[in-house]
């Protein structure tokens, strides 16, 4: 026997209707209305909003909040570097989610060989291991980050291979 999924709209229509209230279109609608709008952002937005990268970080490295509030957890960001900018050996208490929007840019994470992104690659960087990139373009390296916990970005104590 197929199973029937029961929506939020047809629990409130039920309720009512046993309580005897009227119910109004705006009421069922509401329930599954999302919170949030949707939204779309482009790196070459001239609206977006960029400020300075934490110190540890090259001077020219900038971040634009996407979405979310980078003080709390699930913050979307763009970080962008300079060419040939190098980003020393740190960590973030957050798992990390990357795509590489411009440039080309080399990341490395401790015990792992060094990977090459190129616009369009994807990747996925655990929380608190330590890993250092170098934008190896001759334009600047604009990279998309969704980050789980608050954005932060501490001096990591290890410098595997500096």
């Amino acid at each position: 026997m197929p199973k029937k999924i029961i929506t939020s709209g047809a629990i409130i229509s039920v309720l009512c209707i046993a309580c005897g209230q009227p119910i109004s279109s705006a009421e069922t609608e509401t329930a599954s209305t999302p919170q949030e709008a949707p939204i779309t952002r482009s790196a070459g937005d001239t609206n977006l909003q960029w400020g300075p990268c934490p110190d540890i970080f090259p001077s020219g490295c900038k971040i634009a909040v996407l979405h979310g509030d980078p003080a709390k957890p699930n913050a979307d960001i763009f970080l962008e570097v300079e060419a040939g900018s190098r980003l020393t050996t740190h960590t973030h208490t957050s798992a990390e989610r990357m795509i590489l929007v411009a440039g080309e840019l080399s990341v490395q994470y401790e015990g792992f060989a060094a990977q090459t992104l190129t616009p369009g690659d994807y990747a996925y960087g655990p929380a608190e291991l330590p890993h250092k990139a170098e934008c190896i373009s001759d334009v600047p390296c604009t990279l998309f980050i969704a980050f789980e916990n608050p954005v932060d970005a501490m001096q990591a104590e290890s410098n595997f291979g500096e």
